[in-house]
């Protein structure tokens, strides 16, 4: 088990068991130890819908409270829709879920009572996990009080305040259920503002939908839809509902920094954080500053939390797949946003809405209008992590190595190595690869002038990574 760009993941039959036990008790030694929480303190337990995390998630109920804390199950609700009510509460969390990776797989993300953990604290947890190792015996399943209609209902009501009443009245949209935690929330509060709702693919087995690399499959059900349906968009969410899916009006994926760029305008943020994955068009899109990352929402949280210490107001940031966190509070139109400092989808799928409802425009011209390089990303699954190192210890060995892996792209212009490596080109075409922080997949990201152009470089870059792993 180790963790990854968010939360602890590795393979089911690894998680169950003695590592659920082990990973939920030092947490709690984690939280008693720093004064984050004393004992018979309340901690909140939620998790997904795919098939392992009740199971887990019991687990963990039952040695959290061995570990002298007071757990309260939220049953299965978003990831944010958790952090918020125990953030509201003034106590941690954790939520079981592996987000979009498939279902043979899960994880834990935990939370502090300030909101997610940090690199800092993962380490803390990673070494009392060692220390305590076997000494975890007690896998005694716990049941504890249900709050998950309080926790839903909280995070429902601060997403029925942020647009003005009827704002998505006369728009048509789909909500591409799947197995998200996000479907029956996503319905209530877009229904709630006056839109024509349509419930589409609702699955009783677990989708890991990935929002950054949307599946050809999956678009090839949202083109269906928006055609059958007539549809103005189409929205959805991962696994656990905390990275957002927004199709347009021909069912085509907007990108997630596209819509985190739209959160940034609709808040009138001033400052912006996010990783280096996210579009290069960003920092000329808006009047904001930018700061950019390493990829997960630990880094992004670190750059938000340095901008308010250096007096920063009205910070936010999001990722490339369309995840967005406040670090500030924000007027809205029925009150006041409250900070959330995890990946939210409600919000850049309610902001992205409303948008095209003011212009009068479809989503996809309303893409076009921010002048953005089009930009792709896709990624290998299945790719043992230890090639990916080697590949990126090779590219990064010498100028030499890297010139010769891209010459059939072109000839190298800059390299950023701040998470991965990422390449502009000599025609100012980026590609970026990046091995999964939490997965055996390697991703690539590129960008260039037009779809054809982005397509085809991907396809390249893919086929690069591919052929090298072959070779060896």
């Amino acid at each position: 088990m180790k963790f990854g760009t968010s939360g602890l993941r590795g393979l089911v039959t690894d998680l169950q068991g003695h590592a659920s036990a082990l990973y939920a008790t030092a947490f709690a030694r984690h939280l008693l130890d720093a004064g984050l929480a004393k004992a018979g303190d309340r901690i909140f337990v939620a998790g997904d819908y795919r098939p392992s995390s009740p199971d887990i998630a019991a687990t963990c109920i039952g040695a959290l409270a061995c570990a002298g804390l007071q757990p309260i199950d939220c049953g299965a609700i978003p990831t944010p829709a958790l952090a918020l009510y125990a953030m509201s509460k003034g106590c941690a969390s954790l939520m079981v879920t592996g987000s979009h990776i498939p279902a043979d797989r899960n994880g834990i993300k935990f939370y502090r009572p300030d909101g997610e953990i940090d690199k800092a604290d993962e380490l803390a947890i990673t070494r009392i996990a060692a220390e305590i190792g076997d000494t975890i015996v007690d896998l005694t399943p716990g049941t504890a009080l249900n709050e998950e209609r309080q926790a839903i209902e909280l995070f429902l009501s601060r997403n029925r305040a942020l647009l003005p009443a009827g704002a998505l009245a006369g728009l048509k949209i789909g909500v591409y259920q799947h197995s998200t935690v996000a479907r029956d929330g996503l319905i209530d509060v877009i229904a709630g503002y006056g839109a024509d709702v349509v419930a589409l693919g609702r699955s009783d087995h677990f989708i890991p939908v990935d929002t950054e690399a949307v599946s050809t499959q999956t678009i090839e059900f949202m083109r269906g839809w928006a055609g059958e349906y007539g549809l103005d968009a189409i929205v959805s969410a991962d696994g656990d509902g905390d990275r957002p899916l927004v199709a347009d009006e021909t069912g085509t994926p907007l990108r997630g920094d596209l819509l985190g760029l739209i959160v940034a305008r609709f808040l009138e943020t001033k400052v912006v954080v996010t990783p280096v994955t996210s579009n290069s068009g960003i920092e000329a899109a808006g009047s904001y500053r930018v700061t950019r990352t390493k990829v997960g929402s630990p880094f992004v949280i670190e750059g938000m939390n340095k901008a308010t210490a250096a007096g920063e107001t009205a910070v936010m940031g999001f990722e490339a797949n369309g995840g967005v966190l406040t670090q500030s509070d924000f007027a809205v139109a029925n009150g006041t946003l409250t900070a959330l400092p995890t990946r939210d989808s409600f919000l850049p799928v309610l902001a992205t809405l409303f948008l095209a409802k003011q212009l009068a425009k479809s989503l996809s011209a309303i893409a076009v209008d921010f002048h953005l390089p089009v930009a792709a990303a896709d990624r290998l699954e299945n790719f043992a992590v230890e090639t990916s190192a080697a590949l990126m210890a090779h590219l990064r060995v010498s100028p030499a190595n890297l010139a010769a892996f891209l010459k059939p792209l072109g000839a190298v212009g800059s390299v950023s190595d701040i998470d991965g490596l990422r390449v502009t080109l000599a025609d100012r075409t980026i590609i970026h690869f990046r091995p999964s922080g939490n997965a055996p997949e390697m991703r690539c990201y590129v960008e260039a002038e037009d779809e054809t152009a982005a397509s085809s470089l991907l396809e390249k870059g893919l086929s690069l990574v591919r052929d090298w792993a072959k070779s060896q």
